[in-house]
């Protein structure tokens, strides 16, 4: 799918002398920057889609007024390009920036922004964050220009462990994941959390492979067997994930997988190619969500025939348009501000963006996949569907952050 990126002529006029902009009506251009080509180009074309979508739906109906628009640039998954797609972004007039897939491309990013800030006062960029998850860039590697709407790879744990210390038939876990930071700290939080809430679960394999290279992972499913596991963890996405759960299809391996990303493009439908299976996943939304959200979702599905579940893009443009409206600007400066600990109604209750590090605080999900019930979303079409067997309330998961936030002086 080729991508054209188009310039829009934003309506907005210098109000004042301070920088501010008359902001209803004003079109605020956002620039994404994910794989649109290579092994994950599907999840970047699905989240592409998604954050325009959500753009479409809630221009105007913000408490700014204001219209959002979201721009494709294809960062291949890479750090190095991701900072080509940022000078592109920066240069064609974008003055706020989504990122998710992969945090070694979300750390360039970051770095980059915050340098490019402190370079050219007067035209700062806001980095929003739908999906990278490594915990250092809320924690030691934190920025102010940088804020994380989905929960990271630690919350994520928190709630994961919490649910799976209360499973009695969780006894040997063999760990699998990719060979870069989040795979690496899947493992690290998983080891840490086990430990401390059930000290007996024994860990009896754990191989981390290079991230999307792997064409045939029957050799990993092999070693699984082998172990005598009784369970699979693992942080996979994209097409690592589908591959796994083919692999372990063909092998007629069925034992029970706690995932992150069980539910984006591709693998639901190999979920399904092998029956019923027992499938879980750790999320801060889940497909059969009802209200405005469900409502999207199938409209969604109506117009591409896909699946609506990167809800960051729903609460990302919310944020915005709340915080533009407590800023009387779209300026990146006052929205930055307005947006340090602010709270607004999502679709699980209230989410805050907690001032000390820019991470989202919110509630998560762990859901089971099973057969779609009369009602209920049929994920990718499979007649299969995630339901949500629990809900934890946003301290549950919430962990303490060591960000030591430098702020713009003024």
């Amino acid at each position: 799918m080729k991508f054209t990126l188009k310039i829009v002529v934003a309506g907005a006029v210098l109000a004042a002398a301070g920088g501010a902009f008359a902001q209803k009506g004003e079109t605020v251009r956002i620039a994404f920057m994910d794989p649109l080509s290579g092994p994950f180009a599907n999840v970047g074309q699905n989240q592409l889609k998604s954050w325009q979508f959500a753009a479409e739906k809630l221009s105007g109906r913000n408490p700014a007024g204001v219209k959002f628009e979201v721009v494709g640039f294809d960062n291949k998954g890479s750090p190095q390009e991701s900072l080509n797609t940022l000078k592109a972004a920066i240069d064609q007039g974008f003055r706020y920036i989504t990122q998710g897939n992969g945090s070694g491309a979300g750390l360039a990013l970051l770095d980059a922004v915050s340098k490019y800030n402190e370079r050219n006062p007067g035209k700062e960029v806001v980095y929003l964050n739908y999906a990278a998850v490594d915990p250092a860039m809320t924690n030691e590697k934190c920025d102010y220009w940088h804020f994380r709407l989905d929960a990271d790879t630690s919350m994520k744990m928190e709630a994961l462990t919490s649910f799976m210390k209360d499973q009695p038939s969780v006894k040997k876990v063999y760990v699998i994941g990719q060979n870069y930071s989040h795979g690496q700290q899947v493992a690290k939080y998983f080891k840490d959390a086990i430990k401390r809430k059930r000290p007996d679960v024994q860990i009896v394999g754990e191989d981390l492979h290079p991230i999307g290279q792997v064409k045939d992972f029957a050799p990993y499913v092999a070693k699984i067997k082998q172990s005598g596991a009784d369970s699979v963890l693992t942080g996979n996405w994209g097409q690592d994930l589908t591959l796994l759960v083919k692999a372990m299809n063909d092998a007629g391996l069925k034992i029970p997988m706690y995932t992150y990303y069980a539910g984006v493009t591709g693998t639901p439908t190999a979920l399904a190619g092998g029956g019923d299976s027992e499938v879980y996943v750790v999320a801060y939304g889940h497909a059969n969500h009802t209200g405005e959200l469900g409502q999207m979702g199938a409209e969604f599905h109506k117009k591409f025939n896909d699946d609506y579940y990167t809800y960051a893009t729903y609460n990302g443009i919310n944020l915005l348009g709340a915080a533009m409206a407590r800023a009387k600007s779209t300026n990146p400066v006052a929205v930055a501000r307005a947006m340090e600990g602010l709270t607004v109604k999502s679709f699980a209750g209230d989410v805050t963006m907690r001032a000390a590090d820019h991470q989202l605080q919110q509630s998560m999900f762990i859901t089971k996949w099973q057969k779609a019930k009369k009602g209920e979303y049929s994920v990718e079409n499979t007649g299969y569907t995630f339901v949500p067997i629990k809900q934890m309330d946003p301290y549950v998961s919430s962990t303490p952050t060591s960000c030591q936030m430098k702020r713009p002086a003024g």
